[in-house]
């Protein structure tokens, strides 16, 4: 390298001297192909590049310093609270080309394996309930960011990666450049953050249309209007006081089973009577997302989607009482789930295939499988079988999601016969 040499500050909670490695001093949109990941990109407003470094795919986003800085830190705090969301590596500035013309700042994050962009989930064949799948995850989302006090400020399907989570989606922020957080967010916060979606999300989906890559029958602003809708019927039902007689008292539980069964715990609950006592109020506090799969944690230590893990913990109860175990210790009847139901049938997957899918959202799958070939059959179809058939005529049918990020629709539409329907089955 000729000219002045660069100073490269690197900003990272644990650095990876493979860092030092790449090429720094080329400006991002002429980084060579070799020290690229094959990945399709996205719709971003900056340069954005996917590099292998260490066995792992990093994203790379040129961006000014102090943006840099700020989303870095950002993003570090929402991991810290647990909201979805990509996790930052780290940052780095001083850099300069060979002739000593300064560049931008990078802020680089953790590629989100299996994660699929919007515009990879659309296409003429989308299925019906695709677009409210999507919705009711950035919903979730965004009552989430929301009860952590996050103002995103650029809310948008272009800003999130979803991914698998048994029948649905489960949503992650991808963009934190816009965002701020709060100690608590006013109403008119979280109204104009909604607003802002819904406004991101019509435009998106019409763009979509133009583009002939979203049926025109479509109702994008509908769309747009049920976002709305999920998140205030969420918003409510984890936040808002409820009344009661005293004699009702069996509806403090109820509430707490109802939030529950909406994946959400309950870590503090206020409960106000009045002078005379006769009249209850009830309001949730403390809400944390994630307790069914916090519950399969602790049973057998896998770690996945909220609705995976409710699948899997139907599917850990049905074992439990064909067997005839309902009166064993939980946990250890969990662990012999695990070990002889759970594992095996991953297990069944060629090893070349186990980029297409997550192991939890194998699962699932072969459980739709088993009850699609019992209803065929008449019978009750043995997992051996199961994962035999699946692994024979559907799984090698599906993209490698662990390597799908930013496909655009037109990339799902090959001459090949390949079914876009099959991504977003």
């Amino acid at each position: 390298m000729s000219g002045t040499a660069q100073r490269l500050q690197i900003t990272a909670a644990n650095p990876d001297p493979a860092l030092l490695d790449l090429p720094w001093h080329v400006p991002l949109e002429d980084w060579p192909a070799e020290t690229l990941a094959a990945l399709p990109r996205g719709i971003s407003r900056h340069v954005v590049r996917f590099a292998r470094m260490s066995g792992r795919v990093v994203a790379i986003k040129e961006i000014g310093e102090t943006v840099a800085y700020r989303e870095y830190e950002l993003l570090r705090q929402l991991r810290k609270l647990e909201v979805p969301s990509v996790e930052p590596v780290g940052v780095i500035t001083g850099r300069r080309s060979p002739e000593g013309e300064p560049l931008e700042a990078v802020l680089i994050t953790q590629h989100l394996q299996f994660s699929l962009p919007y515009r990879a989930l659309f296409s003429q064949s989308l299925r019906p309930d695709t677009a409210t799948r999507l919705i009711d995850a950035l919903a979730v989302l965004l009552v989430r960011l929301h009860l952590a006090g996050f103002y995103w400020g650029d809310v948008s399907l272009s800003n999130t990666l979803f991914r698998r989570d048994a029948e649905t989606f489960a949503a992650y922020l991808v963009d934190a450049e816009t965002g701020d957080l709060h100690d608590r967010l006013t109403d008119g916060q979280r109204s104009y953050d909604l607003e802002v979606a819904r406004v991101n999300i019509i435009g998106e989906l019409m763009d979509l249309q133009a583009g002939e890559f979203l049926d025109e029958d479509e109702d994008a602003v509908a769309i747009g209007d049920a976002l709305a809708a999920r998140y205030g019927e969420l918003w409510r039902a984890l936040t808002e006081t409820e009344s009661f007689g005293f004699g009702e008292r069996w509806r403090v539980q109820a509430r707490i089973d109802r939030l529950n069964d909406l994946g959400f715990d309950v870590g503090e609950l206020d409960i106000l009577t009045d002078l005379d006592g006769t009249t209850v109020r009830i309001q949730p506090k403390v809400v944390d997302a994630g307790h069914h799969s916090r519950r399969l944690m602790r049973l057998t230590g896998l770690d996945v989607g909220e609705n995976q893990a409710r699948r899997l913990l139907n599917d850990l109860d049905e074992f439990r009482a064909t067997t005839d175990r309902q009166a064993e210790d939980e946990a250890f009847v969990a662990h012999d789930w695990l070990t002889d139901v759970f594992e095996p049938a991953v297990r069944s997957v060629p090893r070349d295939l186990r980029r297409k899918l997550e192991p939890a959202q194998v699962y699932h799958e072969l459980l739709d499988h088993r009850w699609f070939m019992s209803q065929q059959q008449h019978r009750d179809v043995p997992m051996v079988e199961v994962a035999h058939s699946y692994v024979q005529d559907i799984l090698p049918t599906r993209p490698d999601e662990q390597a799908v990020l930013g496909t655009r629709p037109e990339d799902l539409r090959d001459d090949d016969g390949y079914d876009p329907d099959q991504l977003i089955g």
